[in-house]
């Protein structure tokens, strides 16, 4: 379970190297794509939460794991208002909630 939430830091890391890195374009089209080193740390930290996940996934049960990786989405938009100053209002915090609600919901079904 530590694995798969660790996979959800790699995974919410990934998405804002990968926005910084296409904000950040120096070359327009493919060329961009191949040089910017953020976006290229994006996807090797992408392949990273990949293969951390398959090994996670490979002994936990599904049902249980597999919506903790919702929480990529609650980190990804913690990390947009502070790094991004994107605005947070009261629907993205109910839609915060939910997932969070879910994800506890789920993991205390898992005890029983």
């Amino acid at each position: 379970m530590a694995l798969v939430f660790a996979c959800t830091i790699l995974g919410a890391a990934a998405q804002m190297l990968m926005k910084i890195g296409l904000d950040h374009l120096v070359h327009p089209g493919l060329l961009g794509y191949l040089t910017s080193v953020p976006l290229l740390g994006g996807y090797c930290l992408y392949g990273l939460n990949t293969v951390l996940m398959v090994f996670a996934l490979r002994d936990g049960e599904l049902s249980i794991l597999y919506p903790i990786i919702a929480l990529t989405y609650v980190w990804v938009t913690i990390l947009s208002v502070l790094f991004f100053h994107e605005s947070l209002n009261p629907l993205k915090l109910a839609g915060v909630a939910i997932v969070v609600a879910g994800v506890a919901v789920l993991g205390r079904g898992s005890k029983s």
